[in-house]
């Protein structure tokens, strides 16, 4: 299957609510826009000097979605550009975030990493730290950033019960906060599921599902 063929199926099989992020890290930049020659105009990376290069080269209708862990000293370069940043997990991230927005007179969007899988690896916060950045006048003070949702990634595994409680509880946290609007939040996506796990996720409520294998190949 191609490239264009992989995108046609996965797009008809996603309801009309749900957005798919092509996620085209470490792909060269001729498969993304075979990808985006298909119709596909967002695509996610996890290295933010590979998201810039790609970005420098390609078209400029394209949104790019930083799905990685961030490095703070990193966020200057993706700042005049990136769409959505989905993996922000502190309050000193997201004003490091805010600050290099305000360079560049923009208002950058992130999601909210939540720790939801039963692994040490993953980043995220876990419910209480989510609270108290919501609440603190730290975070009340960024007006260049703003809180479009959660994110979060279920337990690798082959349990799609325990993958299901998983994306179960972090929907029962978004729906707690998804009313909360203010200056800077505007919780409107919940971005969960990934190729091997995405149609649970929008069984789960997932309003955006970050998929690159079962698009470009596995790598």
């Amino acid at each position: 299957m191609t490239i264009r063929e992989n995108l046609t199926t996965i797009k008809a099989s996603l309801p009309e609510q749900v957005t798919l992020v092509a996620v085209s890290k470490t792909k060269p930049v001729a498969d993304l826009m075979e990808a985006y020659e298909a119709g596909q105009r967002i695509f996610g990376e996890n290295k933010i000097q590979e998201m810039t290069e790609k970005w420098e080269q390609m078209p400029k209708d394209i949104q790019w979605h930083m799905i990685g862990h961030v490095q703070s000293n990193k966020v200057k370069y993706m700042a005049p550009y990136v769409s959505l940043v989905h993996g922000v997990d502190s309050l000193k991230l997201l004003q490091e975030i805010n600050k290099q927005a305000q360079k560049t007179d923009r208002v950058i969007n992130c999601l909210l990493q939540i720790y939801i899988a039963e692994e040490e690896s993953k980043f995220g916060l876990d419910e209480n730290e989510l609270e108290a950045i919501l609440k603190s006048d730290a975070f009340k003070e960024l007006n260049h950033i703003c809180i479009k949702g959660l994110m979060g990634m279920a337990t690798f595994t082959d349990s799609n019960d325990q993958i299901k409680k998983e994306f179960s509880r972090l929907k029962a946290i978004f729906d707690k906060y998804k009313d909360n609007k203010s200056q800077n939040t505007d919780f409107s996506v919940l971005s969960m599921g990934m190729s091997g796990d995405y149609k649970t996720a929008i069984d789960c409520g997932s309003t955006m599902v970050r998929i690159g294998s079962s698009i470009f190949g596995v790598r």
